[in-house]
């Protein structure tokens, strides 16, 4: 008795190339090693959390290893390590950090492709 036949699809697949997690500028990985130096850590730890009138902010800050979870993302970008959050990556997927040095203020910038708004004084996005 047959239950029918087994049809197996040789045509390959063209896969879409992934998108890096995070991609730093070389201001934001200048920036970012000096900061290192000074506080002599091996890394930064990226993640979102709801806050703002948007709903998201991102948070960035010194990793140690008691922060660690089992399915975070490592970058190594630049002689950069980043630990992304797992909880944040489906939110920066994409993501170029970038260091902006004006005449009156310097600040890490998000340009996230995945936010559709932000609020008033950009501390604040929405997916």
């Amino acid at each position: 008795m047959s239950l029918g036949r087994i049809v197996v699809n040789t045509t390959k697949r063209k896969f879409k190339p992934q998108r890096k997690a995070l991609a730093l500028t070389d201001s934001a990985a200048n920036q970012l090693e000096k900061l290192i130096k000074k506080k002599n850590n091996d890394g930064f730890r990226l993640g979102v959390e709801t806050k703002g009138c948007s709903g998201l902010a991102y948070t960035l800050d010194y990793n140690t290893p008691d922060k660690n979870k089992p399915f975070d993302e490592v970058v190594n970008e630049k002689d950069i390590k980043i630990t992304i959050d797992p909880n944040a990556l489906m939110y920066v997927i994409g993501t170029e950090l970038d260091f902006v040095k004006g005449k009156y203020r310097s600040e890490f910038v998000f340009n996230n492709p995945n936010a559709t708004g932000s609020c008033g004084c950009g501390e604040s996005f929405i997916v």
